[in-house]
This record gives C-alpha cells, sequence and structure tokens, in this order.
C-alpha cells in the first residue's frame, strides 16, 4: 500500500507498507523533508512496525514521537503527518496527479445557477461520469450566499439586501454567509473524488484542498496560510473563505467532495456591513472588532487586476496538476436550471432556517 501527505507549508510524507494479521508490517516512510539524526527515520519506521492497522493518525503520531531519540530535529515533516499519510495508505487514497483534471470558466451566470452547479457537477464527479472538476465562477449580479444552516434573518439585513439590489441565495454546504459584487469577487469550486481526502479528518481536508491556491498565491507574492477551519489568511487580514459539502456515491458507494472558496479580491466595507448582520460573538473569536479590518482585498495586495489574478491562479493550478478545459454539458445545464426553478430560486429552501 501507498499513501502520500503534504501538509500546508510542509514537505511531502511517503509511506509503503504492507498488512498482515491487521497490523502494519514492511513499513517505509520517505520524502523530501529534513530529519536529524539519521537513526531517526530507522525509529519512525520501528515505531509503525506492528501497529495495528485499525489505529488512527492521532494515535500513529503518538507511537513515533515516543519512538524518537530526544536529539531529533524535524523539518518539513511532524509524526501527525506520518501518521495521516499511513491512514492515507491504507485508504488507498488517491493522488491529485492520478486524474485528468478538467477546468470549467465560463461566462456570467445567476446567483442561483452557480448553487445548483454545484451540486450537479459534483454529483457527477460521484457517479463517475465527470472528471474532477475546478469550476471558476463569474457572477451575473452581486448576491448574498449564505450556509446551508445558517438563519436568514440572522445573518441579512433584506432591506439592505434589496437596497442593493443583491440577491439572497443558500448553498448546499456549511458555513457562512458571502457578501458578492462580480468584479470585486473571486469565487471557484472543486469537485472532486472522495478517494481524494480519503485517510484525512475532516478539518485535514480543508487544508489539503487549499494547499495549491496558497502555492498560486504564493507565486504572485503574497504569503498565506490556511486558517482552521475554512479561512485562507496573510498578515494583513482573512482574504478567503471555504466551505465543503460531501456528496454520497450510487448505491452508497464512494463519493464526491465540494470545496468551494471565495476570496475577496476586492470589497465595498460599508456596503456589505448594510447587508450583513455580523455579530459581536462572530467578531470576538476572530480577534478583531471589525469586519473591515478583518477582509483584506487581493487587489490591494497583488497589485493586479482581477483577470490576472484568476489567469495566474489557473496556470498554477495547470503547472501542478495538469488541467484540460472542458464545460458544462447539455444535459448537466438543463439539471442544473431545473434545481434553479424547484430549491435554489424558491422561498422554501432559501429561508429553510428562518
Amino acid at each position: 500500500m501507498h499513501g502520500e501527505y503534504k501538509a500546508p507549508g510542509g514537505k511531502l510524507v511517503v509511506v509503503d507498507l504492507d498488512v498482515e494479521d491487521g497490523v502494519l508490517r514492511n513499513v517505509r516512510v520517505a520524502g523530501d523533508f529534513f530529519l536529524e539524526p539519521d537513526e531517526a527515520i530507522l525509529a519512525i519506521n520501528g515505531a509503525l512496525e506492528g501497529a495495528p492497522s485499525s489505529a488512527d493518525a492521532t494515535k500513529l503520531a503518538a507511537r513515533i514521537t515516543e519512538a524518537l531519540p530526544e536529539s531529533t530535529v524535524m523539518f518539513g515533516l511532524t509524526a501527525d503527518g506520518i501518521g495521516i499519510a499511513v491512514r492515507r495508505a491504507l485508504a488507498h487514497a488517491t493522488e491529485w496527479s492520478d486524474y485528468d483534471w478538467q477546468l470549467v470558466h465560463t461566462g456570467p451566470q445567476a446567483p442561483a445557477l452557480h448553487m445548483a452547479l454545484d451540486e450537479v457537477l459534483t454529483a457527477e464527479v460521484a457517479a463517475g461520469r465527470r472528471a474532477p472538476t475546478l469550476r471558476v465562477w463569474e457572477w451575473a449580479s452581486p448576491a448574498v450566499v449564505i450556509g446551508s444552516f445558517q438563519s436568514l434573518r440572522n445573518e441579512v439585513d433584506l432591506g439592505g439586501a434589496a437596497k442593493h439590489g443583491m440577491t439572497v441565495v443558500r448553498r448546499i454546504s456549511g458555513g457562512g454567509a458571502m457578501f458578492v459584487e462580480p468584479m470585486s469577487t473571486i469565487t471557484y469550486s472543486l469537485s472532486v473524488p472522495e478517494s481524494l481526502v480519503s485517510g484525512l479528518s475532516f478539518a485535514d481536508s480543508y487544508a489539503y484542498l487549499d494547499d495549491w491556491v496558497l502555492g498560486a498565491l504564493g507565486d504572485m507574492g503574497i504569503k498565506a496560510w490556511y486558517q482552521p477551519l475554512n479561512d485562507i489568511a496573510t498578515e494583513a487580514g482573512k482574504i478567503a473563505g471555504a466551505a465543503q459539502k460531501r456528496v454520497v456515491g450510487l448505491d452508497g458507494g464512494p463519493g464526491a467532495v465540494l470545496h468551494h472558496v471565495t476570496m475577496s479580491y476586492d470589497i465595498d466595507a460599508d456596503k456589505m456591513l448594510e447587508v450583513l448582520r455580523i455579530g459581536r460573538e462572530k467578531m470576538s473569536d476572530k480577534g478583531t472588532k471589525s469586519a473591515k479590518k478583518r477582509v483584506d482585498p487581493l487587489r490591494r495586495q497583488t497589485g493586479l487586476a482581477r483577470e490576472q489574478v484568476i489567469e495566474n491562479m489557473i496556470t498554477s493550478f495547470r503547472d501542478r496538476y495538469g488541467l484540460t478545459t472542458g464545460e458544462v454539458t447539455e444535459e448537466e445545464l438543463v439539471r442544473a436550471e431545473e434545481l434553479v426553478r424547484t430549491k435554489f430560486a424558491a422561498e422554501e429552501w432559501t429561508a429553510r432556517v428562518p
């Protein structure tokens, strides 16, 4: 069995192993990390040898930590990361490079149609009828997008939204509200097979699926990091938020994961505060008293046009994993438009948590 894991900001960890009678055998840990002294790698392999194959990543990490020489120095490597790589090997996890990735980047779409396309395309990936897909959104109109479980009246000032011509829609994933203006927001979705995040905890899957965009931002001169649970931040403040939804496969088989991210390219903070009801409690756990101070747009940090930032992101993804330009099929679009009519544009869905 073979497993790989690269934590954000870390180095690649590769684990090859066998399982015999419910325990790990012939464990070999490798990678491009730095480790001193040399014999520490033997201690790591020895700690994993004979471990129960049912042990979770935390228990495996504890075995490793206990076995390491006191003088051990790790750089780009952690015991937790090794434990995750082992779990990914045992789960037969796939890697980014195992797939022929498809790019969908079409013209502006209505907010409700974006919600529907996320559901349809991810279901198609789960069914095996669509390749893993990176979809870059273009917005036809301003919107407030609330999380699946948020209260409509607690999150949105409907009078403020109407004043600024903003449509309110509810997405299928959890998380917080998104304030969207077409030329001030960069949004993308990843629809990926569940096996890509096999062996990862829910929290770890966010960091794992965000890693490529951290690299893309780095290429543009922005030092960004994953901030649990679902933010991407820099020293200047938050620049993006992510959300996920797991989709069950056919007949209960392996499914797919929808991971979408909204990035603030530019933002009218005064308008945002008129539209969103951002409570004091939410702000208090972010270490700031002002929503204006919490979001720092990409326009200021990069000095690049929005279109150039998007192109740089797509290029970075293509350079890492390959990316073929595709499209939404006619059948997928028909299904999405039906979902708009029956679900995403319907008051029953938008106000399902009043």
